[in-house]
């Protein structure tokens, strides 16, 4: 599900700064942005991610501003100083043809170093950029509950039709057998009206329970009625776990039991009726996808 968050803090004369963007997808997949000197907490904020949301294609982007003294890079006087005497001794310099710029003799390597405390500056982003990382989700949260609700509306549109062209496929079917019955005996009747023979009623028994048991759908209109059952539970539980994937898995399941219905029916009515049912499965597999 799509969503977007973000938040910001100011510790110690830092500047934290973390957006969560988040898009549809089948499964979890985080991508974590930070400045190089915070890659260290990547891991961290990932999992983080995944303890608030369970599903899409999340990124996280963070950046540090640091405005105090502390950001400050220390001078290696050392090695500028080492530099400063080479380059006294070339000729050039010595005659006065060239002058030392401080600019490019703070650019030599090092010359200027990084702050040495590196394990306090990480701590310390850790501290702010974590509980950050959780208000934002929880913005994200709040966005993909607003389209939670319209997903939940349309899948229960959906769940409606297919309930209802259910109910007029399992009121039609046992009439299936009786119409092939008439229309077996009246075609049978006719084919031999102009002859003096009597069909053996056992054996037109046989044809129609062959019959009935080649088009019987009771079985699999009853697995997709509990299907819909389940369906109609998951998307109206106001639990906080994932149903998602259940949804996912249980949209194929009512296919393949239409599909089946579909090839055992030869009725018109019903034909009709499943390709509705068919239509509306599709989009809940569509719409499913999008559902944490």
């Amino acid at each position: 599900m799509t969503g977007f968050g973000e938040a910001s803090a100011e510790r110690e004369g830092v500047h934290y700064f973390v957006e969560v963007r988040s898009l549809n997808s089948k499964y979890f997949k985080a991508t974590i942005r930070l400045p190089e000197a915070y890659q260290g907490l990547e891991a961290e904020l990932e999992t983080a991610l995944r303890r608030m949301l369970a599903r899409g294609t999340v990124t996280l982007t963070a950046s540090c501003t640091d405005a105090s003294e502390a950001a400050a890079f220390e001078i290696n006087h050392r090695a500028l100083e080492r530099y400063i005497e080479q380059i006294r001794r070339a000729p050039m310099v010595a005659k006065g043809e060239v002058s030392l710029d401080v600019a490019s003799l703070l650019a030599l390597p090092g010359v200027l170093q990084a702050p040495a405390n590196e394990e306090e500056r990480l701590q310390r982003a850790r501290a702010a950029l974590l509980p950050l990382t959780e208000r934002a989700c929880e913005q994200v949260i709040v966005m993909r509950g607003q389209e939670g609700r319209t997903l939940r509306e349309d899948l229960a549109r959906q769940r409606d039709l297919i309930a209802d062209r259910l109910a007029r496929i399992t009121e039609r079917a046992p009439g299936v057998v009786t119409v092939y019955e008439a229309r077996l005996r009246s075609r049978i009747e006719s084919m031999l009206q102009s002859l003096d023979i009597r069909v053996d009623p056992v054996e037109l028994i046989r044809e129609i329970a062959a019959y009935a048991e080649r088009t019987d759908i009771a079985e699999e209109t009853s697995r997709l009625s509990g299907h819909i059952e389940q369906f109609t539970s998951l998307i109206e539980s106001d639990g906080d776990r994932p149903v998602g994937r259940t949804l996912d898995f249980l949209s194929q399941e009512m296919l393949r039991e239409a599909n089946t219905i579909a090839s055992k029916s030869p009725d018109s009515e019903i034909s009709k009726a499943i390709v509705e049912v068919k239509g509306a499965i599709d989009r809940i597999k569509e719409q499913v996808q999008n559902v944490e």
